[in-house]
């Protein structure tokens, strides 16, 4: 059995090396020619995962078409090229699991409607959960949320190919959840980053991931997300690991923003992509057209922006009193 794994990021070749731990074969699809050939030749990603050598189960291409014929294919590309890359797939996987955590820009789509229209021949699941990559590549113990649009059966399917010692999903149906969780957290774990940056202390990040997942609450009910869902691994458990350190690259961003430098500078020269910052724009106009209250989301849109890091804090901390459980924020 060969697994395919759509995008060689630190995300995507992390993935790689746990289901290649056991034997697996795995193709890595890449966008860049030469680290096609680093991966094939030398066992390594030393633009995106440095700290691993690949096992030599995993084998990279270039070449969209070499996965056809792989019933299940892990994408993981960032969100906002994801249905693009996916249509050219040709025959489509029997089972997409959407590893890529975004909302669509320009239409407001979550991932699964962007894969379903790109591969209408598969069945979507949604892997989300606290990862980080290095840790996944190391074979350090992960758990993740396995949300399954095809229900039992599709978990059935999968479960038992992606599950490893160190990694261990969980059942869930609530595709919307598990989606919601994981694109907003990237916007919280920018704000925390943001408050790092300004040296505001643990009270304030403390408080921020506990009003953060208010907002997170608020807007997944409205969009269909189960409670629960967001309570578990892929809401609740990724926002604390993502904001609370600097292997985030969402919290990174955010902590350079809070330090003074600019966003265009820092999206211009980062190689690796911040979900956050693509989606907060699109999450602030969908809020705004829900007439959900994300304040932080607000914020954390004005500072990418342009506006003053410190200006838009003190603004935060001007709010209204009011009730903690308020659908006002």
């Amino acid at each position: 059995m060969t697994i395919g794994v759509l995008g060689a990021g630190a995300w995507g070749t992390a993935l790689a090396q746990m289901l290649a731990s056991d034997g697996t074969q795995v193709l890595l699809w890449a966008l860049e020619a030469e680290l096609v050939e680093e991966i094939n030749t030398q066992h390594t990603n030393s633009l995106y995962l440095p700290s691993a050598t690949l096992s030599p189960c995993i084998s990279a291409t270039g070449e969209l078409s070499q996965l056809a014929g792989i019933e299940t294919v892990l994408v993981v590309t960032p969100a906002q090229h994801l249905g693009s890359i996916v249509s050219q797939l040709g025959a489509p996987p029997r089972d997409l699991v959407l590893c890529s955590k975004g909302i669509e820009a320009g239409t407001g789509r979550l991932m699964n409607d962007v894969a379903r229209e790109a591969s209408p021949g598969s069945e979507i699941a949604v892997l989300s959960g606290p990862t980080f990559a290095h840790e996944v590549a190391a074979g350090l113990p992960t758990a993740v949320t396995l949300a399954c649009g095809g229900g039992r059966a599709q978990w059935d399917r999968i479960s038992g190919q992606i599950a490893r010692p160190a990694f261990r999903p969980y059942y869930s149906d609530d595709v919307i959840g598990a989606e919601i969780g994981g694109a907003i957290k990237n916007v919280l774990a920018i704000a925390c980053g943001v408050v790092d940056g300004l040296q505001l202390g643990q009270n304030a990040r403390a408080a921020l991931i506990a009003r953060g997942y208010a907002e997170m609450l608020r807007f997944g009910e409205r969009m269909g997300a189960q409670s629960e869902t967001l309570a578990g691994l892929c809401g609740l458990g990724d926002l604390v690991l993502t904001c609370s350190s600097t292997s985030s690259r969402n919290f990174s961003l955010g902590k350079a923003l809070g330090e003074g430098q600019s966003a265009e500078a820092l999206m211009t020269d980062r190689r690796t992509v911040a979900e956050g910052a693509h989606t907060a724009p699109v999450l602030w106009e969908l809020a705004l057209e829900l007439g959900i209250a994300m304040p932080i989301v607000e914020a954390v849109n004005a500072i990418l922006q342009g506006a003053s890091a410190h200006e838009v804090v003190a603004e935060l901390l001007s709010r209204p009193l009011r009730a903690e459980r308020s659908d006002e924020g």
